[in-house]
């Protein structure tokens, strides 16, 4: 049976048949933002957009150290992915004024991370009432501004 892509499949984010480069580790050897969606370059970690996001800003701080959990990342990195997750969050409220933020590390498949190789801290803008019934409903989501402009924006406010 020939399969196609639907909303409700999540195997487009997954790495395959694990013979596939990590997702982050290809967006990094990217040197065009528009391609990679990597708002900014720090010494051990990056800021990137999520392509698939949650809600407009919803970013990654990825260490360029492909490991799959934070407690295997040198205390150096893991202090710069939080310096840069408050740095983004400070962005990001100025930016979207949100009502809230979500931080969150998924570590392995069974906690619910997408790349479960390769460690990386979300940080996702909140909104009361910001689930609609598009996400509850359709199992979609309307994001109100493409990911070029949300990667300009932060580009251009980091």
């Amino acid at each position: 049976m020939k399969q196609i892509w639907s909303p409700w499949r999540m195997d487009y984010i997954s790495s395959g048949n694990g013979d596939e480069e990590c997702v982050f580790c290809e967006a990094n050897k990217m040197e065009e933002p528009s391609q990679s969606l990597i708002a900014c370059r720090s010494e051990k970690a990056f800021v990137i957009l999520n392509r698939y996001p949650y809600t407009s800003g919803h970013i990654m701080i990825v260490p360029y150290a492909h490991l799959a959990s934070i407690e295997d990342l040198d205390v150096e990195t893991r202090a710069e992915i939080i310096e840069l997750g408050v740095h983004a969050t400070s962005v990001l409220r100025k930016l979207y004024q949100p009502d809230g933020f979500n931080w969150g590390i998924n570590i392995g498949k069974a906690a619910g991370a997408g790349v479960a190789d390769h460690a990386h801290l979300h940080i996702v803008p909140r909104w009361i009432g910001d689930t609609n019934f598009m996400t509850t409903v359709g199992n979609s989501r309307v994001l109100p501004e493409a990911l070029e402009e949300t990667l300009a924006r932060i580009m251009e406010a980091w």
